[in-house]
């Protein structure tokens, strides 16, 4: 496994519950800030291998990306859950919720 990818993994799996990060704000802090389509790939194709919490990643307006209306309610769901809350657009207040963690680096 290439160490982005790792990155990226252990990234995703450090998001806490109540919180999201941006596919852009994965990338920058794993070390390539222009890589959010890899992690868009990582994470389409890696979540259930590594039980990643897929749900808590969204676009950099703070909104859900899968096109698909089940996937896409079902995140929605997950993420009301856990208390995050949508403004009437659909969007998530990223200065409230979004997940900022420390680089390791």
């Amino acid at each position: 496994m290439k160490p982005f990818t790792e990155k990226v993994i252990h990234i995703i799996q450090s998001i806490p519950e109540g919180k999201v990060m941006t596919y852009g704000g994965i990338a920058r802090t794993a070390g390539s800030p222009r890589g959010a389509r890899q992690v868009v790939r990582i994470l389409h194709s890696m979540s259930r291998l590594h039980k990643l919490p897929w749900h808590r990643v969204v676009n950099v307006k703070g909104m859900i990306s899968i096109m698909d209306e089940e996937s896409s309610s079902l995140q929605k769901l997950y993420l009301l859950g856990e208390g995050i809350l949508f403004d009437e657009k659909g969007a998530i207040d990223l200065i409230q919720y979004e997940y900022h963690p420390v680089p390791t680096d």
